[in-house]
């Protein structure tokens, strides 16, 4: 670890304010090397206040550390402060010949995109954005519904860390008081060869702790914590891969049906051009919302097609 991520990691333990002393006896620096380590770390957006005498402390903010988060995951971590896009990192390393799990991670996207080519939001403070490369080798009919499973894992990542229980909007975005805080977007390779699923990128992008959002997603988009926040990025980050890689599927499946914000409810959506609406009934493991029409006839919908206009 470099020495701005060691002093980082003591001020995040530390309640009180920590002595230059202390510090540099706990990690042989120099006096300078720990000034200069203050100052990485608030050019890096962390908020520490120091006072003569007595030393630093962390106010608030937190810094990514790839090393504790690969440690807790056992995934490889590929860790950029800033990218064009966690999704287009992922298409590159497969293209590199990058094996499966492996979680493209940065805190600031330049270009993100969401479903149907949607612009995301990717601010330099307060995000989290990554991608998961996975190889599942399968059949596409045989393939797990990663979406739903990443969505219940978020739920139940969140509600282990602070108790705080989130919704889920059909098919990909999460919701904290009635504002979306996270979107998953999912993406598959095939082989021609095998006509097998080769790849997966599973996106996934977090309002952790943004303050200010554009005029135009002032009212819809929200975050996940103000500030301060109760726990850190990587400790989200760390519990939502444990979960999805350690729990059951059958309760991920449960858990996003349980917490959907629109079963039971009146939808409205668009259909070869024209908008509907109708009672949604029931989502299935595949990830097919069913809704009974006005007529009581029923259909499903399909998330890679259609997008909800209300709820």
């Amino acid at each position: 670890m470099k020495s701005h991520q060691l002093v980082y990691q003591i001020l995040a333990r530390e309640n009180d304010y920590v002595s230059g002393e202390k510090i540099g006896e706990e990690l042989n620096l120099s006096r300078t090397s720990i000034w200069k380590a203050i100052q990485r770390l608030q050019q890096e957006g962390l908020m520490i206040d120091s006072i003569k005498n007595r030393g630093y402390k962390l106010i608030q903010g937190d810094l990514i550390l790839p090393d504790v988060i690969q440690e807790k995951t056992n995934l490889t971590i590929l860790y950029k402060p800033e990218t064009k896009s966690t999704q287009t990192d992922a298409k590159k390393g497969i293209e590199d010949g990058n094996k499966g799990n492996i979680l493209y991670l940065s805190t600031c996207q330049t270009a993100g995109r969401g479903r149907f080519q949607r612009p995301y939001y990717s601010p330099s403070q307060g995000g989290i954005y990554m991608s998961l490369h996975i190889q599942p080798n399968l059949p596409y009919e045989k393939l797990p519904s990663y979406t739903l499973l990443v969505a219940g894992a978020v739920y139940k990542a969140i509600k282990n860390l602070t108790l705080i229980e989130v919704d889920i909007k059909w098919v990909n975005d999460i919701y904290f008081k009635k504002k979306k805080i996270a979107g998953i977007l999912t993406e598959a390779m095939t082989s021609v060869e095998t006509g097998l699923v080769t790849d997966v990128i599973i996106g996934l992008g977090i309002n952790f702790s943004i303050t200010n959002f554009p005029d135009d997603l002032n009212e819809k988009a929200g975050s996940l914590f103000t500030l301060p926040t109760p726990i850190s990025r990587n400790e989200l980050i760390s519990e939502i891969w444990t979960c999805f890689y350690k729990t059951d599927p059958d309760e991920l499946l449960y858990i996003y049906k349980e917490r959907s914000l629109v079963l039971g409810k009146e939808v409205t959506f668009q259909l070869d051009g024209k908008e509907k609406k109708g009672l949604a009934k029931e989502i299935s493991n595949a990830g097919q919302l069913k809704v009974e029409l006005k007529d009581k006839h029923t259909i499903w919908l399909n998330g890679g097609e259609i997008s909800l206009t209300s709820w």
